[in-house]
């Protein structure tokens, strides 16, 4: 369950983080609108993998989720943009991702 969850949330990431990215190309970078509207069906996407997730709460989903997001456009800058975080891009992702870990699979009893 555990691992389906995150791989949800990697999935969710890549939809997102890739959608916001269209739009940013497609309007900063004037590259269309067709880029754009690749862009929104991409972060619709994500609204439907979300729903995905085992966990029944929306809040928590989401709010974890938000630590994924830090991490994630990170990662997707380093990849896809050639951006080089410091120390400090690194401990915040890392305390974000320390923090999707609490709120999804601490032990609820």
């Amino acid at each position: 369950m555990t691992l389906r969850s995150i791989g949800l949330f990697v999935v969710a990431a890549l939809a997102e983080i890739g959608g916001a990215w269209l739009v940013w190309q497609g309007v900063r970078e004037q590259r269309g609108l067709l880029w754009v509207l690749g862009g929104v069906i991409a972060l619709g996407a994500y609204g439907f993998v979300a729903t995905l997730q085992p966990d029944p709460n929306f809040g928590r989903i989401l709010a974890a989720y938000g630590g994924i997001f830090v991490a994630g456009s990170l990662a997707w800058g380093v990849l896809v943009d050639g951006f080089r975080p410091d120390r400090w891009d690194l401990a915040g992702a890392a305390v974000c991702l320390l923090g999707v870990g609490l709120i999804m699979y601490a032990p609820r009893g």
